[in-house]
């Protein structure tokens, strides 16, 4: 008698197989968990998903030299990620707390055929800032795209629980290290380079008990708007993506009220579930790409059907 065959498990679908948005990833209820910042993803319960198994490159950045910031985990880890599997060699800033995650992302990028060159540091250091960008043009030969991600998030109820620091350090971390990154790496694009910014779902429906981070991602997109005029005419293009509520350790470090992880985005979009990293990586990919060549100073949401000017 024919011994009976296993039916393999089906593959995870990439990011161009069609499917119901809804149930394309799970609908995840975090357990109550907390740690330090700026955390570590693969502690995290569940560990979001990054595509690792599923993001499928067509050679959409072939030869492309890019610096993102926060590119160890999250959505930052995420575009590394997609930009590495569509030919784009990579340089990534990131915490030094966050060497484990770096490291397996710098592995992901290094099996799809494409350098990794790791630059751990303090964004809020604008001494750091500047030698990012410099050590990313002398490993990669050039730079022409700069992806800003890394952020800081922390929740507190009320104003007076904001204390001075906080508010420094939010500005400092999503503002200021934006501006540093750029103005230095300006000198070094050349037209038909690119500039990706970071906002959020935050800057058009801020949270009460994350005044700090909403009114950052307002400035973020605000600056993106009046730079993409700025540098259009000489061939770089700004533009942004604005996500809405996504499993990251940002979550996991006091960027939310813990105790509200086990519904952490299934009542606050209309897809009624929270985003996977994943699934923002497209959206960086096709402003990174000569795909988009002539989208300028756009927001790009991708949020979960949550209403936006």
């Amino acid at each position: 008698m024919t011994k009976p065959t296993a039916t393999p498990a089906p593959a995870k679908p990439d990011q161009y197989t069609f499917g119901d948005p809804r149930t394309r990833y799970p609908v995840i209820s975090p357990p109550v968990q907390q740690q330090d910042e700026p955390g570590i993803q693969s502690q995290m319960t569940p560990v979001p998903d990054l595509g690792e198994a599923t993001y499928r490159g067509t050679g959409r950045l072939t030869g492309r030299r890019a610096l993102i910031t926060g590119a160890d985990s999250g959505i930052g880890g995420a575009v590394a990620i997609a930009f590495a599997r569509e030919g784009a060699d990579i340089t990534m800033s990131y915490r030094p707390e966050e060497e484990s995650d770096a490291r397996h992302i710098a592995d992901v990028i290094k099996r799809a055929g494409r350098t990794a060159t790791l630059v751990p540091g303090d964004l809020t250091d604008p001494a750091y800032c500047r030698a990012l960008v410099d050590t990313a043009v002398s490993a990669m030969g050039g730079l022409d795209a700069v992806v800003n991600v890394a952020g800081k998030q922390v929740w507190q109820p009320t104003l007076a629980e904001l204390s001075d620091e906080q508010f420094e350090q939010t500005y400092a971390t999503n503002v200021f290290a934006l501006f540093w990154i750029v103005k230095a790496a300006l000198p070094h694009l050349e037209p038909g380079s690119t500039i990706i910014n970071t906002a959020s779902l935050e800057a058009y429906t801020p949270s009460p008990d994350r005044l700090d981070y909403a009114s950052t991602k307002g400035a973020i997109n605000n600056l993106s708007k009046g730079l993409a005029q700025q540098l259009i005419p000489h061939g770089i293009r700004v533009n942004v993506v604005a996500p809405g509520p996504t499993w990251t350790a940002l979550q996991v470090t006091c960027g939310v009220d813990p105790e509200t992880l086990p519904e952490f985005g299934s009542s606050e979009t209309s897809m009624g579930r929270a985003a996977q990293p994943a699934e923002l990586a497209p959206a960086y990919v096709f402003l990174a790409s000569a795909e988009s060549s002539f989208v300028v100073g756009e927001t790009l949401n991708v949020n979960g059907g949550m209403n936006t000017p």
